[in-house]
């Protein structure tokens, strides 16, 4: 069956002062548009990924890049069987995405783009520092020949990462990768304000490396993971062979979910030391209601209960009805 849902992955560092009033419109846009997701708006700019059809998101493209800040709005398109989100939301935040360090400002300096069909020549030098800027669990789902990982858990922890282990004086020339290019913007942005300097970064991340690289050509080893319920992509941007602990988001290997540890919607050998009865019983309802939903052919958003909660808040909202207190709070 032919793809329809097209899935946009779009940053872009610009000044926007008024992100806050941008807010609102930028909501009914997407919801006006059918579109599902997340987009995250900060003073540095915006960042998100999202779903809908080919009209919807060409919609969205054309009100957001109307805004001369936005104008150069990078975005990056992939394809589904099935929508991969379950709502639609526009948050407020400090940054679009989260280093911790004021000073890497990509409105300032950034480092040297490298375009996809460029980027094995660079990173074959082997006077060239190769960095995956990414977390350790999305290296361990895929990664270029050759790249160091910084086995961090969070961005946050990148530039400790760095002071720890390299020099501007030592490490001459450094190139980096992520997702889709949003991390390397603002990680280049940092080492070049602390020194290094000969900054490279992929231009459009992994997705457009794997997007424009032939296979047979091709340096990228194993899957890309995606933050949606893809959970990863190969070569052509073709969906991976990854699926998602429910218990602990973990992306998981087929021969990972033959492990005993593993039982569908509750556990895997990542997280199961960790989950209590309690919490296993929860989510072995919420994996029965899911199966009960699939078999009557109908789409179970209550496979998040708390999404479930806000919608019924929203209808009752709409209707002029007070919800209950528990309602109000657990939403």
């Amino acid at each position: 069956m032919e793809s329809k849902i097209v899935v946009a992955a779009l940053y872009h560092f610009a000044r926007l002062e008024n992100f806050r009033e941008m807010r609102g419109t930028l909501q009914q846009v997407c919801d006006e548009a059918g579109i599902k997701g997340s987009l995250l708006l900060a003073r540095e700019g915006i960042n998100g990924t999202v779903a809908g059809s080919r009209e919807g998101i060409d919609a969205l493209l054309v009100y957001l890049r109307a805004d001369a800040r936005l104008a150069e709005l990078n975005h990056k398109e992939s394809y589904a069987v099935a929508m991969p989100f379950y709502r639609m939301k526009v948050k407020l935040k400090k940054e679009i995405v989260t280093l911790g360090a004021p000073e890497a400002d990509p409105n300032v300096c950034v480092g040297q783009y490298v375009e996809p069909q460029d980027w094995n020549a660079l990173i074959s030098d082997p006077d060239v520092l190769l960095l995956d800027t990414r977390n350790d669990y999305e290296y361990e789902v895929g990664t270029f020949k050759g790249a160091v990982n910084p086995d961090t858990r969070t961005f946050r922890e990148f530039p400790d990462f760095v002071n720890s282990h390299y020099k501007p004086e030592q490490h001459k020339r450094v190139a980096m990768f992520c997702t889709g290019g949003i991390r390397c913007e603002k990680a280049s942005a940092w080492m070049l304000q602390h020194g290094f300097e000969s900054v490279y970064h992929l231009k459009g991340g992994i997705l457009k490396y794997l997007e424009l690289v032939p296979e047979e050509e091709s340096l990228w080893q194993g899957e890309c993971f995606v933050f949606d319920e893809r959970v990863s992509v190969g070569h052509g941007l073709k969906p991976g062979d990854y699926v998602p602990c429910r218990g602990c988001r973990y992306p998981l290997t087929p021969a990972e979910r033959q492990a005993p540890e593993f039982e569908e919607g509750v556990s895997c050998a990542h997280c199961i030391a960790g989950l209590s009865e309690e919490k296993k019983a929860r989510l072995r309802e919420r994996q029965k209601q899911t199966e009960l939903a699939e078999a009557k052919h109908r789409e179970h958003i209550g496979m998040n209960l708390a999404a479930q909660r806000r919608a019924k808040l929203e209808e009752k909202r709409k209707a002029g009805i007070k919800p209950p207190r528990y309602l109000r709070e657990l939403a």
